[in-house]
Order: C-alpha cells, then sequence, then structure tokens
C-alpha cells in the first residue's frame, strides 16, 4: 500500500511539471537580448519622445511592425552624436549596405497569425498595450507574455469601437470576442 501511495504522489508531481512545463513552452516574458548596437528606447521614445511609427514604418500598414533599417537611423544621425562608437556602427553598415543585424524580441510560433494593422488602425490599440512602457526601457524586453491564453482574454475583454458595432447593425456587439475574435481560424492557419 506504501509503495502504491508512493508511486501515485510521484506520478502526480511528475506529471503537474510536465503539464506546467508544457504551458509555458514559447512564453518569452522577460527575454532581453543583447543587440549588435546599444540602442536605448529610453532615449529615443522616452526623453526625445519620437513616435513608434516612425521607427517602426509599417505598423499601421502592414501585418509586420519591421525593424527600422540603418537609413532610418540616418535620418537623424547624419548630424547627431556622429563620433559615437554605437552610431559608428550604423555608418559601417551604410558604407558596406549591409543590414543591421537585431535580433528580433517579439516572437511568436509561426502556427500564429497577428497583423499589427488589425489591432492599430482597426482595434485601435497603442503600442503599450503589448510592449508595455517602451518609453522607459533603456534595453527593451519582452513585456507581456504573448501566450495564446493572453490574447484571447484581451479578446473577450477589449470593446469594439461603437461606430463599428452600429456599422454592422447589431446591438449585441461589444467586445472583440462577439465578432469572432476567439474563432480559431483567426490566429491560426
Amino acid at each position: 500500500a506504501f509503495l502504491g501511495i508512493a508511486a501515485f504522489i510521484f506520478t502526480a508531481i511528475v506529471l503537474k511539471s510536465g503539464i506546467d512545463g508544457l504551458c509555458t513552452v514559447g512564453v518569452q516574458q522577460g527575454y532581453q537580448p543583447t543587440q549588435p548596437i546599444a540602442f536605448s528606447h529610453q532615449i529615443h521614445a522616452g526623453q526625445y519622445e519620437i513616435d513608434c511609427n516612425y521607427c517602426h514604418t509599417g505598423v499601421r500598414k502592414s501585418k509586420n511592425a519591421n525593424i527600422p533599417s540603418a537609413n532610418i537611423c540616418m535620418n537623424c544621425h547624419t548630424a547627431i552624436k556622429t563620433e559615437s562608437t554605437e552610431i559608428k556602427k550604423i555608418y559601417a553598415a551604410v558604407e558596406k549596405n549591409v543590414p543591421i543585424e537585431w535580433v528580433r524580441i517579439h516572437n511568436l510560433p509561426d502556427l500564429a497569425y497577428f497583423n499589427h494593422k488589425q489591432h492599430v488602425v482597426a482595434g485601435g490599440l497603442e503600442c503599450e498595450n503589448c510592449h508595455g512602457p517602451v518609453e522607459e526601457m533603456d534595453v527593451v524586453y519582452q513585456f507581456a507574455p504573448l501566450s495564446m491564453g493572453w490574447c484571447i482574454n484581451c479578446h473577450r475583454e477589449t470593446e469594439v469601437d461603437k461606430d463599428l458595432y452600429e456599422k454592422l447593425g447589431r446591438d449585441d456587439v461589444h467586445t472583440v470576442q462577439d465578432i469572432g475574435g476567439l474563432d480559431c481560424a483567426r490566429c491560426h492557419y
């Protein structure tokens, strides 16, 4: 009897640990890789109040927000801090005509579809909803878990613009969930 109870407890602990481990697969909250150039969002987005859309040009017009090219950096840095060691790395990339190999921070699994334009333009979400207080981050890290459960909770809680559901001619639409935001095929293909 004792061995049976001990085996049951051991099996339960192993199963619980395995399930907990599977629930965190792909969740990289807090991920903060070292970048090839020391770039401070705290200075650019915080101190100088540069709009996210200036550097991440695709956010309002495509699926991806895009990682800025060296040319975007050079719009300012042809005249500002030109002698900085980090800025010289940008000059080198431009002279050699090679992209800066930034390390992507916010990753979703390949099986998930996410469209920045849909969330920012149609949904009216601010960058901070998912990316956190970037203007306070010297080095950017993944603020939110970006897990399926986190997204589903957002779709359940986020209210749809009143004009949209009036345009649909329905009075039962209030959240993203009400317009099919929990349908599997919306995010998985």
